[in-house]
Formats: C-alpha cells, sequence, structure tokens
C-alpha cells in the first residue's frame, strides 16, 4: 500500500510506502491526515496504517517533485499501453522504449524523445527517424506531472487522495 506524503501546507508532494510513512509518523516529522482500515501489529501495539500523512515542518523544494521520472513504467502509464506507432494494446512484457532520435543520431533519454512501441515497430523503425521510417506519432510526448500519473496510473487510487490531488492540479 502506498501513502500520499503532503507538505506542511497540505501541498501533495510524492507516494511514499506505508512503512516511510509510519517512520516518519513514529518519528514526530509527520502526522497522520487519512488512514486506511488496515492495521499493522507489532508485540505490543498495533497501528492503522496511514493513507494520508502531512509533515510537520514545510519543505521547501517541492517544485522537484512536480515532473515525474522519465522511466520504463510511467512512459507506459502516460502513453496508456499503447503503441504509438501502430495503436496496439502492449502489456510490460510486449512493450519496448522506443527513441524518437535515434541515440546512434545524438537523441537524448527524455519525456521529449521517448514513447511507447510494441516490438514489431521498434524492430522496422530500427536506427531510423520517424519521418525515415515512414512513421507517425498517435500523440505528442510530453513531460507529465507525477500528478497525472497517479490519477492516469492507479485504477485504485484512494479516495482520500483525491482531495488533496485535485485541489492541486486544478
Amino acid at each position: 500500500m502506498r501513502t500520499l506524503l503532503l507538505n506542511a501546507g497540505y501541498e501533495p508532494m510524492m507516494l511514499v510506502g506505508w512503512q516511510r510513512a509510519l517512520c516518519l509518523v513514529l518519528s514526530d516529522k509527520a502526522e497522520v491526515v487519512e488512514e486506511y482500515a488496515d492495521k499493522v501489529r507489532t508485540i505490543s501495539t498495533s497501528y492503522k496504517m496511514p493513507s494520508v500523512i502531512r509533515l510537520n515542518r514545510y519543505v521547501r523544494f517541492v517544485t522537484c517533485f512536480g515532473i515525474a521520472k522519465c522511466n520504463r513504467r510511467n512512459i507506459l502509464i502516460r502513453d496508456h499501453y499503447k503503441c504509438q506507432y501502430c495503436g496496439v494494446a502492449c502489456s510490460n512484457r510486449t512493450a519496448s522504449i522506443d527513441h524518437i532520435i535515434p541515440r546512434s543520431k545524438g537523441g537524448t533519454t527524455d519525456w521529449f524523445n521517448v514513447v511507447l512501441a510494441c516490438h514489431d515497430c521498434n524492430r522496422r523503425k530500427g536506427s531510423k527517424s520517424v519521418k525515415e521510417a515512414g512513421f507517425k506519432l498517435r500523440s505528442q510526448p510530453i513531460a507529465p506531472s507525477w500528478r497525472e500519473l497517479i490519477v492516469a496510473g492507479y485504477a485504485n487510487i484512494d479516495s482520500t487522495w483525491m482531495p488533496y490531488v485535485e485541489k492541486e492540479s486544478a
């Protein structure tokens, strides 16, 4: 289970594991705002698992959490598990990450140069550019915020997170 971490001013910062969240709460660095029904038991005590926690002190570098990391999982979520060339649905196993401008031609690995591609399209494109291969992108690649990825990537997003995530993206 994941826990939504809020800054002292209730701005959403990131998702953390419930273990890290509980450590922050028990060390008095954060307070519990919302809880899951599940409990964690120790030998002498039981704690409700935190769903949303808020830091007690304001952290100034919240803006660095605005753009999500460009990694395989986030690219799959951004592109909705669909090949950006032919539109076929891909799974984690049948998908590959393709560079629009190939690395061999100076392309970088960033949000604006990578897309999800099925293995067939990736093989056919090879080390050519999109134009050289005769392909068309179904959508222009963007750099999503982590909030967009949370909403798009978690079908079972916890309802207790929504007031904090929606407030920030509005």
